[in-house]
């Protein structure tokens, strides 16, 4: 027992993934795939995604929103874990990056379940509040630009169901939210938004250290 998380380093990472991580090859392929490109350290760690896929299993997901899609990595996973007539509606603003997913999404036989929408996230997801579709959807996973994370978080609230579940990714900010001396834009807005979620009371929350920290919000 410990009353404090152990630090991974990387020899301990790499043990980890050794002993625990179970990757589809199609998941591998395009994780190598992106480590060639110049914005690599964007996509989601492996042990990451692989938690996802466990949430989306244990709450039974069967409709699930990402905002942020970037090469599909986390969008891939996803897809993976959900049942045949499962859902993934992928928002993100790039024909650039997310061109590089498809055929991964392709050969996995999961492209059918993603409906990837290229526009800012925001207007998505307001057509779909304003289509009907609140309470209609069972995991979110929000991994975008750190100043829109209040304005998509509250958003998908509003379509997640009673008991469905956030994952909000980069909470830690390579460590930054904790430096009193580290006053980026991006960190600014990663501290007031763990401000502003930590007392809120529609949901329950846990900030799990895995990868750049990942807080879950299940709505209740």
């Amino acid at each position: 027992m410990s009353t404090h998380s152990i630090s991974v380093d990387e020899r301990l990472r790499n043990y980890m993934l050794d002993v625990s991580l179970r990757e589809h090859p199609e998941l591998r392929a395009l994780r190598d795939e992106t480590a060639k490109h110049e914005m690599a350290r964007m996509q989601v760690s492996p042990e990451q995604g692989q938690l996802m896929q466990m949430l989306v299993r244990m709450v039974g997901a069967k409709n699930c929103i990402e905002v942020g899609t970037f090469t599909g990595y986390s969008a891939l996973a996803v897809a993976l874990a959900l049942p045949n007539d499962g859902r993934l509606v992928a928002c993100d603003i790039s024909e650039e990056y997310t061109r590089l997913a498809r055929p991964f999404w392709e050969r996995a036989g999961v492209a059918d379940k993603i409906d990837l929408r290229i526009a800012p996230a925001t207007e998505t997801l307001d057509r779909m509040i304003q289509a009907g579709e609140h309470g209609s959807y069972d995991f979110a996973f929000i991994d975008a630009d750190k100043p829109g994370y209040p304005d998509y978080f509250e958003r998908c609230l509003t379509l997640l169901q009673v008991g469905g579940v956030i994952a909000v990714d980069n909470i830690f900010m390579g460590g930054g939210v904790a430096d009193p001396d580290a006053d980026s834009d991006n960190v600014v807005a990663m501290r007031n938004f763990n401000a502003l979620i930590r007392d809120d009371e529609r949901i329950e929350l846990s900030l799990i250290p895995i990868g750049d920290g990942l807080t879950l919000a299940r709505k209740v």
